[in-house]
């Protein structure tokens, strides 16, 4: 009767460390299985998750326009009827300096340059004629924007921004005093605000990342001319701006 309770407690033993054993394996599999899953896909994001911070550049098209604001002496006025702002296309070409901040969020600055071209639409309203005053801008542009990322799937992510522009037009001081006196001023200072969303690709030596941006300016860019009718009949103009992105960073 001993020999048979000795040889039942040490099955019993023995099935106890069997179901141990497999607990342990199981654990041990489904752990391995749960770290995989969570890195699946993500082999060139590995590469870069390392740096804290990367260079970059940027080649953008942009789509820009002015806000035009009317002053009193708009509704008073019998020479103008019509008032408004007309877009242009252009190109960007900025450098990207990137500076992690936590896994999720990065600090970005982007210098550059951006070449547009805008025009002020008038319309008379003695003859109904048609005038059109080109502003041509040579822009050098300073955003600093703060860059909110998802958790990257199979080597891509989604991210958003926001962020300030410093904007310097080189080309609104070259006109002669004559053109200035015929001519609506733009002002060569200005702010802006930007807000945007985007792609990563984590590709082998390279982030692609393709973005799209918009810039709401919120300083008045007009320069007061009292004399000049087109001037007078406004109050302010603000810039804004589409710009679509390519980054090329790493």
């Amino acid at each position: 009767m001993v020999k048979a309770k000795s040889s039942t407690d040490r099955l019993c033993r023995s099935g106890k460390y069997k179901a141990l054993a497999f607990m342990i394996c199981c654990a041990c599999f489904i752990h391995v299985q749960v770290s995989g899953q969570s890195n699946k896909g993500n082999y060139n994001f590995r590469d870069f998750q390392g740096k804290s911070y990367y260079f970059g550049l940027t080649f953008g098209y942009n789509h820009s326009n002015f806000r035009l604001f009317h002053s009193m002496e708009f509704i008073l006025n019998d020479s103008i009827h019509i008032a408004e702002g007309l877009g242009g296309s252009g190109l960007n070409v900025n450098v990207i300096g990137n500076l992690k901040l936590g896994d999720y969020f990065d600090f970005r600055f982007l210098p550059g340059f951006s070449f547009v071209g805008r025009k002020l639409y008038y319309v008379s309203a003695i003859d109904d004629r048609e005038h059109l005053i080109n502003v041509e801008s040579v822009l050098f542009q300073i955003p600093c924007q703060v860059r909110f990322k998802s958790d990257p799937f199979h080597d891509k992510r989604v991210f958003v921004l926001a962020g300030v522009k410093y904007t310097y037009d080189g080309a609104a001081t070259k006109l002669r005093d004559d053109e200035a006196k015929r001519s609506v001023r733009i002002a060569p200072h200005d702010f802006s605000v930007e807000v945007g969303a985007g792609f990563q690709f984590f590709l082998p030596f390279f982030i692609f990342s393709p973005e799209i941006k918009f810039s709401q300016g919120f300083g008045n860019v007009l320069i007061y001319n009292r004399e000049l009718p087109q001037a007078n009949t406004l109050e302010k103009i603000l810039s804004r701006t589409l710009t679509i992105s390519l980054h090329f960073e790493g």
